[in-house]
């Protein structure tokens, strides 16, 4: 596994490094004082020398962390001159830690080549001396050796794998958290989505039939029978409007699983949605739904809603929108109208609804859109991995305009990736 890079050095000596040399310098100078050393003087080096070293490997500490591979250079030279000095202990005991150091916070590089390389110089100054002179005794050279650089380099590398370990789980977990921010954001953004489609397609229609007899009874007001039935159209609609909206604010507010109404319409509505638009409509349109399906069961439960609701919203642009004639609803497998033969085997639910397109509406206003309504009904579409288009056509060839509205869904209601 790649080391990962561990934090960035610090620029001034760490306090612990600061205790650590003050210690150490405090220790080696009390020896001093007391005559200990841990062995002769070699090569005429004079004992003050040990000072020196004593100095130098207390100075090496402050760089530990900051500069590990000049401390163990430094630290090198200066347990040399102390070995040759006759030894004062303290410097011996803070070159354990300068090789201890070198591997934890040292590069990738170093931590890696340094304890290799303690165990062929433990295992020359083991048999070499021995080898040469002869004396078992000598085989403590090797074994201070060991001590004081092979032990504190792989300790160093215990300590150095957890600390990786524990970094690389620490950036799992960041990893982690991120995405599972990023799924609670896209679950709250479909989430919002999906209720605005749904407060738009259960509102619309209604609200757009106030809309329209509303201000048909405002310029009726002198014709009182025409009145009374454009507010008994408002009264009705503002009522089943209100019950529509309730079911889905209490579904929205159930979080104790308290069981609501069912909100999912179903095809099988599609008689009483017309018969409100034909209502809504007046003399000026006429709506007709033709079923051209196979007998069988039904399309599943998400295809049948999203089939519902681009018929409801179409009707609803109808009432808005549409020139006199006649909007007709059409139900039929994909791939064939009467639902046999070859191009019927798709399995697949089409959903058309053509709508007059030509000078306006002579008698009863226009009620404004805003738009969302073909997006909405694009967005079900899609997410069911559907297709839906919209605009003028001409199906007879006679040159007469509608306005036409096509859904093609899968059967099974597959979701795209």
């Amino acid at each position: 596994m790649p080391s990962l890079p561990l934090p960035r050095r610090p620029a001034r000596p760490h306090r612990d490094d600061v205790l650590i040399g003050a210690a150490g310098l405090a220790g080696g100078l009390a020896l001093w004082g007391a005559g200990i050393q841990g062995g002769p003087e070699l090569l005429g080096v004079p004992s003050w020398a040990a000072l020196v070293a004593l100095a130098v490997m207390a100075g090496t500490e402050l760089l530990r962390r900051s500069a590990p591979g000049v401390a163990l250079v430094l630290g090198t030279a200066a347990l040399a001159l102390d070995t040759l000095a006759g030894t004062l202990v303290a410097p011996v005991v803070m070159f354990t830690d300068l090789v201890y150091a070198a591997v934890v916070y040292g590069g990738p590089k170093l931590a890696r080549r340094l304890p290799r390389a303690t165990v062929p110089l433990t295992v020359l100054a083991t048999v070499v001396p021995v080898s040469v002179w002869r004396n078992p005794e000598l085989l403590l050279i090797g074994m201070a050796t060991g001590l004081i650089t092979l032990a504190p380099s792989f300790t160093g590398v215990v300590v150095r794998g957890h600390r990786e370990a524990a970094e690389a789980e620490r950036l799992r977990a960041e990893q982690t958290l991120l995405l599972a921010e990023a799924d609670r954001v896209q679950a709250v953004n479909a989430e919002r989505a999906r209720m605005a489609r749904e407060l738009h397609d259960i509102v619309a229609n209604h609200l757009s039939a106030i809309a329209i007899h509303a201000t048909a009874a405002q310029a009726l007001q002198h014709d009182r029978d025409a009145t009374r039935d454009a507010l008994g159209v408002i009264r009705e609609n503002s009522v089943q409007g209100l019950t529509e909206m309730r079911r889905l604010i209490g579904i929205l507010r159930d979080a104790e699983g308290r069981p609501v109404p069912d909100a999912t319409p179903r095809l099988d509505g599609l008689d009483a949605l017309l018969a409100r638009a034909r209502a809504a409509g007046g003399t000026d349109l006429v709506f007709s739904l033709h079923d051209a399906r196979r007998a069988g069961d039904g399309p599943p439960v998400p295809v049948e809603m999203a089939a519902y609701r681009v018929v409801q919203e179409a009707v609803t642009n109808a009432l808005k929108h549409a020139s006199p004639g006649e909007v007709a609803v059409r139900l039929a497998d994909v791939g064939g109208g009467g639902g046999s033969g070859a191009d019927g085997d798709g399995g697949g639910l089409a959903v058309t609804v053509t709508s007059p397109l030509g000078g306006g509406r002579p008698s009863g206003p226009r009620a404004p859109g805003s738009g969302a309504g073909l997006v909405g009904m694009r967005e079900r579409v899609e997410l069911l991995g559907g297709t839906l288009t919209a605009g003028p056509a001409s199906p007879e060839g006679d040159g007469r305009r509608v306005w036409r509205v096509r859904a093609e869904l899968p059967a099974e209601g597959r979701k795209k990736r």
